[in-house]
């Protein structure tokens, strides 16, 4: 992904400031649905309707146990207390890091959070239109305000998707790098 590696630095000065770290990982089974090489002449970043609506089909990736779904080798992930791991259910892809993309399906995010006292969290990381978009939706529906430092964030950027999902007008607010790193004095998980 475009930026992907130049985020990293950014990434892990937020991940050090802050006191409580949640990651995110993709796991996706070899197969998974929402691969385009699942599909008979499917290409990548077409759409095709699963029984939740409609669905970007992806390159194969962050397949389980592979390279590919590694943390990145210089992301500090040793301060996560927890590694939250989505898209693992074979029909169902999972962008939010709170739901699967069929709104059912719950991560137990949310529950973990709740537990431990959080209100305000910030987000960064991969992909800022997609994963990164769609967890910091999700935060007021779960009880939380959400910040996102979208310095910290790559996307993918189909058909010009980051601009669109950088200035939406979603609950919570996005700041910069600057602003992120200086709130980020609080308490509050960043999820990556």
């Amino acid at each position: 992904m475009p930026g992907a590696n130049a985020i990293v630095p950014l990434v892990n000065r937020l991940i050090g400031r802050l006191d409580h770290v949640v990651l995110t990982q993709d796991w996706h089974p070899p197969g998974h649905a929402s691969f385009a090489s699942s599909w008979k002449d499917a290409q990548p970043f077409t759409s095709v309707q699963f029984p939740y609506g409609p669905q970007t089909l992806w390159p194969e990736h962050c397949v389980q146990g592979t390279k590919g779904a590694a943390f990145h080798p210089e992301l500090n992930a040793t301060k996560a207390q927890m590694i939250v791991r989505k898209g693992h259910h074979a029909g169902i892809d999972s962008y939010s890091a709170f739901r699967e993309n069929d709104r059912m399906t719950r991560t137990g995010l949310d529950g973990y959070l709740k537990a431990r006292g959080f209100t305000n969290l910030t987000f960064c990381g991969l992909a800022l239109d997609y994963c990164v978009a769609w967890s910091a939706i999700g935060c007021p529906a779960a009880g939380f305000d959400v910040a996102v430092v979208v310095e910290a964030t790559a996307a993918i950027d189909l058909d010009g998707s980051r601009k669109a999902h950088a200035h939406r007008d979603a609950p919570g607010r996005h700041q910069t790098e600057r602003d992120g790193l200086g709130a980020a004095q609080s308490a509050a998980p960043a999820a990556v």
